[in-house]
Order: structure tokens, then sequence, then C-alpha cells
């Protein structure tokens, strides 16, 4: 579990520079976009679209580390569980800050196929954080 938990934590930490980089970039395209109107919608919306898909990677990472300490409060050692449920409950928040943020940048975008992803994911967050909430002790 620990060497997931490190896996998860380096993982994040990259998605989460990422995440600055594609932010910066729909705010250039959103305030600061050249050409046509056209050419500056469709480029808003890829800009958009971009600035989605890093939030919906860092929720599924987020459910990762949910159902990893849903996993530790269920099984590990009974004097850690505490802690595995709180980390669940975090895991879940991130989660639900994450899908907010991916329905937030598709507001404006047609033809949306992430927000059934962030949906699930959400679910699934939920889900652990109840199982790590469950466990015995």
């Amino acid at each position: 579990m620990a060497a997931q938990a490190r896996a998860l934590r380096v993982r994040l930490t990259t998605l989460g520079t990422e995440d600055a980089a594609v932010f910066e970039q729909a705010c250039v395209a959103m305030y600061k976009g050249s050409g046509t109107p056209a050419q500056r919608d469709f480029a808003l919306g890829e800009a958009l679209l971009r600035s989605a898909e890093v939030p919906l990677r860092i929720g599924e990472a987020a459910a990762d580390v949910a159902e990893l300490a849903a996993l530790a409060a269920v099984e590990g050692t009974p004097h850690l569980r505490p802690d595995a449920t709180a980390a669940a409950a975090l895991a879940e928040a991130a989660v639900c800050a994450a899908t907010h943020l991916v329905k937030i940048n598709l507001a404006t975008v047609s033809g949306d196929s992430h927000s059934k992803r962030a949906a699930h994911l959400s679910a699934a967050a939920s889900a652990a954080r109840v199982r790590a909430l469950g466990a015995p002790g």
C-alpha cells in the first residue's frame, strides 16, 4: 500500500503542475485570443477541453487514493483506521472538486464526453469513503 500511495503522490504532483499550465493556456485563449471570432471560439473550446481533461485525470487519481484509503481502513492496522478513514474523506472531496472543475470547463463546450466519467468518479470515491467509515474499530 505504501508504494501505491507514493506512486499516487507523484502522479498527483505532476498533474497539479500540468493543471496550472492548461489553465494558463485557457486564460490566454479566453482573454487574449487572436484571429476571427470563429477562430477564437474554436481555440477557446479546445483550450477548455484540455483544461477539463487534466482535472478529470486528477479526479481519477484522487478516486484511486480514496480506494487505497478504504482498503487501508478495512484491512490495515487498527490504530491507523481513523487516519485512513480521514484520507478517504479527503480524497472524496478532491474528486468532487476536480469533477466540479470538469463541469465548469465544459459548460461552453458541446459534445461533452467527460461528465459521465466525472459522475462515475464521484460515485466511486463516495463509495470508498462509505466503506472506510464502515471499517471496524
